[in-house]
């Protein structure tokens, strides 16, 4: 198995992305609005991937936040709302936005499940600033940390009771960044003392199952590479003192925030010490040359990996019983 998570070119397996991913063996597939037409399709990919794989648990992934950032979407599956929505209604009644938060992740697990996905790239973390790119701010839970923390454990827990696996992301923190790191490189000024903050809703989900790493410099860590990149952040801050034993991926490397050839950005991250690297666009050279420049998964990383796939349990409870009681909680803000 190599520490890759790869994406597929449309809506079926295409024989050559078969035959590849027969020999190559990635710890697993991403999905995006390219591959996901109907329910009976997006089902029959899945299914295709676990018999291409021999086994159930094979980690399929897709990032399903709500609002912006929603590969199923309408009219084939429902419109779930983002981050900020439930952050005004914890800002009137907390407890009630924590529940809100907790239906609306147990109905994105249900939806996925039954299409055969398993693993969801959500929830984000990041703590929102009055300067924060927008390519955070339109998705964040909010200003307060701990507000973030608690939404994201419920996000996590819904999911985790629809049978689905969450990631949390952008370790160690995206909000102080003001620029989209789809585009650019940011990089971050603040002293160490100040990104305390930031690292609190990682602390407080230490235990999540899977992390995603960001591509920010943060200069009072290591002023010369991104976190994706940084043996620095990754050892010291996300392993150390965030506490994180989790399954840790990169962000797409193919975003614009790094250089190099796939190849160099993949090698870079797993010499950093991630687990696994995540390339989304399924563009066969450069998936190839990944694949090339990456040894078999480490024997930790594979554990992280096993581990997490180990903790899905069956899906239980109503997908549309859980969205009417999160739409009555988010009608009270």
């Amino acid at each position: 198995m190599k520490p890759v998570i790869f994406g597929l070119s449309g809506p079926v397996l295409t024989p050559d992305e078969r035959a590849f991913f027969a020999r190559v063996r990635p710890a697993g597939y991403i999905l995006f609005r390219r591959n996901v037409e109907t329910r009976a399709q997006l089902s029959a990919l899945t299914d295709s991937l676990r018999e291409l794989e021999g086994r159930e648990d094979v980690a399929i992934l897709v990032d399903q936040e709500g609002g912006r950032v929603a590969r199923l979407s309408p009219p084939e599956w429902p419109a779930f709302p983002a981050g900020p929505t439930f952050d005004a209604l914890y800002e009137r009644a907390p407890m009630s936005g924590i529940e809100a938060a907790r239906a609306n992740g147990h109905a994105l697990g249900l939806m996925l499940a039954e299409v055969g996905i398993t693993v969801d790239c959500h929830p984000i973390l990041d703590i929102a600033r009055p300067d924060t790119t927008e390519a955070i701010a339109t998705r964040a839970f909010g200003r307060e940390p701990m507000r973030v923390a608690a939404m994201g454990r419920a996000t996590l827990e819904g999911l985790a009771a629809g049978g689905v696996v969450g990631v949390v992301k952008h370790m160690p923190g995206h909000g102080r960044a003001l620029l989209d790191s789809h585009h650019d490189l940011p990089t971050v000024t603040a002293p160490a003392a100040e990104l305390e903050a930031d690292l609190a809703p990682f602390r407080a989900l230490a235990h999540a199952p899977m992390g995603m790493t960001s591509h920010i410099v943060y200069q009072a860590w290591d002023a010369a590479r991104p976190a994706t990149l940084s043996p620095v952040v990754i050892e010291e801050i996300i392993r150390g003192r965030i506490g994180f034993d989790g399954l840790l991926m990169t962000d797409d490397i193919d975003m614009k925030a790094l250089s190099g050839s796939a190849g160099e950005k993949a090698a870079g991250a797993i010499a950093a010490g991630c687990d696994v690297v995540l390339d989304c666009w399924a563009r066969m050279p450069e998936m190839e040359e990944i694949a090339a420049r990456l040894d078999e998964i480490a024997p930790r990383a594979r554990d992280r990996l096993d581990r997490a796939m180990a903790g899905r349990t069956a899906p239980t409870g109503e997908m549309a019983a859980l969205i009417d009681k999160r739409d009555r909680l988010l009608a009270l803000a």
